[in-house]
């Protein structure tokens, strides 16, 4: 028994290892490369623990964690979806439903029911750890632009009234988080960073 429980646990993580393989659309901070999303967890997972203050009610900073570490996943299968591709975005949650149950179902049942349920509520937002989490994971590719002179602001189709329906959510899991981004957001696109 525990030899089989093991083994799923082990064959789990070795797959998590491809998430290293999944490129974002987003480049690193100073642009020489695209960042991938085992790297964009593991970012968000420590602006967590930096940013924890912000959060518009307390949460629960360990649970905040889990569902920023597993929240990414499923792009193993289903690949990162750029946020301003309103074509790929209209498949995404079937893609990302289909590789929860993959690789989710590596794991004993028990875990799998766990990091299912995480995955599910930071996609939710109904929680006050989903919607802080959230807000990390939009705020964190916004300040990525906003260095990098525009970074995927640039591509075609992103505007301002694109840019501001993807981060508005910020507000609803960090106001102050929300207001600090929103003056970068009005010098971008004053300094032509998004289109107007």
């Amino acid at each position: 028994m525990i030899e089989s429980r093991l083994a799923s646990q082990l064959t789990f993580i070795l797959e998590l290892d491809r998430l290293k393989r999944v490129l974002r659309r987003t480049s690193l901070v100073g642009g020489d490369r695209r960042e991938n999303s085992a790297e964009h967890s593991w970012q968000l997972a420590v602006m967590a623990m930096v940013l924890a203050e912000y959060a518009n009610a307390p949460i629960d900073l360990l649970h905040t964690l889990k569902m920023l570490l597993v929240h990414d996943i499923v792009e193993i299968d289903a690949g990162d979806t750029f946020a301003y591709d309103v074509a790929a975005n209209l498949d995404k949650e079937a893609r990302e439903q289909a590789a929860a149950d993959r690789i989710f179902g590596l794991l004993p049942a028990d875990q799998c029911d766990e990091f299912r349920r995480l995955w599910e509520e930071f996609d939710a937002r109904e929680t006050p750890e989903a919607r802080f989490a959230n807000a990390l994971d939009r705020m964190m590719p916004a300040l990525q632009n906003y260095a990098n002179g525009g970074g995927t602001w640039r591509e075609p189709g992103v505007d301002r009234t694109a840019v501001y329906r993807r981060l508005q959510p910020i507000e609803e899991g960090a106001a102050a988080l929300w207001a600090y981004l929103d003056a970068r957001l009005v010098d971008a696109v004053a300094r032509g960073l998004i289109r107007p």
